[in-house]
């Protein structure tokens, strides 16, 4: 971790490669070992209007406008769905209902609502939001292992007394789409560091990936070891300048959790954007759920975030996955948005806040169901650490510019708390009312792991 804060800022993917590690030649990056190759695919298809019945000729099309869907069909296996359309401005107003098929099976699924409001996205007049590639889409849902689909995407009945004309407007979003990702196989198990000759099995974007967490980890490894709260301290205060023998205040940071690399849930780093985005500090981290479900084992939980990832990627057009960390309902910590887990990387998830912030996603859907008081705790250890290590408190509060949002005009100076929810800085249902509730308690906890 020695150094992280002067190299923090404004460093890109090229400048990663100058770190001292031995990187790949040519000919490995040109042909990676089969051990780094954890392909997934995306299945893209339209969705078309539905039939309606018991319409006379001249009121179907009204309806039909209204109600999208894709009759149940076979498809290549696939385990998360969403749906997507061509404004990353415009909204889903109504209901999306899925049904799968249990793959290899004659066993459908009940149908199973997605989550339209999709609140995770890159700042507003960023290049990240501006591409052309982006494009709205709901919060992914997590089916597993399906090689059968059924959707369809209702429109919310127009209002009594509502204008005819009104009423025979576009009431869906155009180019909805039905994304069908397969996650890929899993890759090896999460160890201390990859196999072989350092650096000898990594292509060039994974070692770019992991270089630059190369003061807390060797190159290629997949888990960032945990360590104790006086080597967090001591490597603290060694990359501030200071002398950690020495008999003076500690600083306020909890103890290093252990966090599984993106080598270590598989991601294909040639999905990503090769440049690595950063902003000047980290003052603030807003918690987020990831609306995908909560039907997974945790074994499971790599492949639903080379899910979530290859779905922010490829269906919504976006640099990277969105969070910067990810929680499972075990417990364990993921890295997340590539460019280094003590950096201040810039997230797409808090649409206005993502300057000067971190955005950690705890896999499920919390608005019903209470969260596992492992990913609770998991919270609360990742941020007394990351917190922490820019001196920010997780029982205070900070200030925040708005980048422009629902809730904040562009510009705005608004108070948050350092550990906010989502719908602190959106209006959004995001992490869930039961996970929301649980914050206070991670904000005590870890303020405790800090030392205050």
């Amino acid at each position: 971790m020695r150094g992280f804060l002067a190299s923090s800022i404004g460093v890109t993917c090229a400048a990663a490669l100058t770190l001292p590690l031995t990187l790949p030649t040519a000919a490995h990056a040109a042909k990676p070992a089969a051990q780094e190759s954890v392909p997934g695919t995306t299945q893209s298809l339209p969705l078309t209007p539905l039939a309606t019945t018991g319409d006379s000729t001249r009121s179907a099309a009204p309806r039909q406008r209204q109600e999208q869907g894709l009759p149940r069909r076979d498809v290549r296996p696939f385990s998360l769905v969403g749906v997507v359309w061509d404004n990353p401005n415009a909204q889903l107003h109504g209901q999306v209902q899925v049904r799968t098929r249990t793959t290899g099976t004659s066993t459908w699924s009940t149908w199973q609502d997605v989550e339209t409001h999709n609140d995770d996205a890159p700042d507003p007049d960023t290049a990240e939001h501006t591409s052309s590639t982006v494009r709205g889409a709901t919060a992914p849902l997590w089916v597993g292992d399906s090689d059968g689909v059924e959707v369809r995407v209702k429109a919310e009945e127009p209002p009594a007394g509502t204008r005819a004309a009104d009423q025979a407007a576009e009431p869906l979003p155009k180019g909805l789409r039905l994304e069908l990702v397969d996650p890929g196989e899993e890759p090896p198990a999460a160890g201390a560091e990859a196999d072989g000759p350092r650096g000898a099995t990594l292509g060039a974007e994974t070692a770019a990936a992991s270089a630059v967490n190369a003061d807390l980890a060797p190159l290629g490894a997949t888990v960032i070891p945990a360590l104790t709260k006086k080597e967090t301290e001591d490597d603290l205060i060694s990359a501030r300048g200071g002398d950690a023998d020495a008999t003076k205040a500690r600083p306020y940071v909890g103890p290093r959790p252990r966090i599984i690399t993106r080598k270590g849930w598989g991601a294909d780093e040639k999905l990503r954007e090769r440049q690595f985005g950063y902003t000047k500090t980290v003052k603030a981290a807003f918690v987020h759920h990831s609306a995908s479900g909560n039907n997974y084992r945790c074994s499971q939980a790599p492949s639903v975030i080379r899910s979530i990832y290859r779905y922010h990627v490829k269906s919504s057009g976006w640099r990277d996955i969105g969070y910067n960390f990810l929680v499972d309902k075990c417990g364990n910590i993921y890295e997340g948005r590539a460019g280094g887990v003590t950096k201040p990387v810039m997230g797409a998830h808090t649409l206005g806040f993502n300057t000067n912030s971190t955005g950690i996603a705890v896999l499920g859907t919390f608005g019903s169901s209470n969260p596992p008081a492992a990913a609770v705790n998991a919270i609360a250890r990742l941020t007394a650490w990351k917190l922490g290590l820019y001196g920010a408190n997780p029982r205070g509060t900070t200030t925040l510019k708005s980048g422009g949002g629902n809730l904040y005009k562009k510009g705005k100076n608004v108070r948050l708390k350092v550990i906010s929810g989502h719908r602190d800085g959106f209006a959004t249902e995001c992490p869930g009312r039961r996970l929301y509730k649980k914050l206070g308690t991670a904000r005590s906890s870890s303020a405790r792991l800090q030392g205050r």
